[in-house]
């Protein structure tokens, strides 16, 4: 069973910058697409930003230009790179790792537990 923790929320003012990391428990090779998620209090959990196991990155349009995702194949980890943060990225902030079959079916959607984000002054 896969495990994923995040680290590196908190509480941040705004225009300030957060990094946070998502450990996975083994290899992260298999992994076709991991992700960042957030939920604000009272909205659906949202996109933020994903990567493929190629490398290739996606964000929300909400995001772009300000967050960056990454992955260390080696150290078995993923960040999110946050600047200039604002207090509507206030959201619980998850790591997700999905594995695909060759039919590309989901046969793997691990999450971690999630950490709190706060941007306030």
């Amino acid at each position: 069973q896969v495990q994923l923790v995040e680290s590196g929320g908190g509480l941040v003012q705004p225009g300030g910058s957060l990094r946070l990391s998502c450990a996975a428990s083994g290899s992260i090779l298999s992994f076709n697409v991991m992700g960042w998620y957030r939920q604000a209090p009272g909205k659906q959990r949202e996109l933020v930003a994903t990567i493929t196991s190629g490398g290739h990155t996606k964000y929300a349009d909400s995001v772009k230009g300000r967050f960056t995702i990454s992955r260390d194949n080696a150290k078995n980890t993923m960040d999110l790179q946050m600047n200039s943060l604002k207090p509507e990225d206030t959201a619980v902030y998850y790591c997700n790792a999905e594995v695909y079959d060759i039919w590309n079916r989901v046969v793997l959607d691990a999450w971690g537990q999630g950490t709190l984000v706060t941007v306030s002054s």
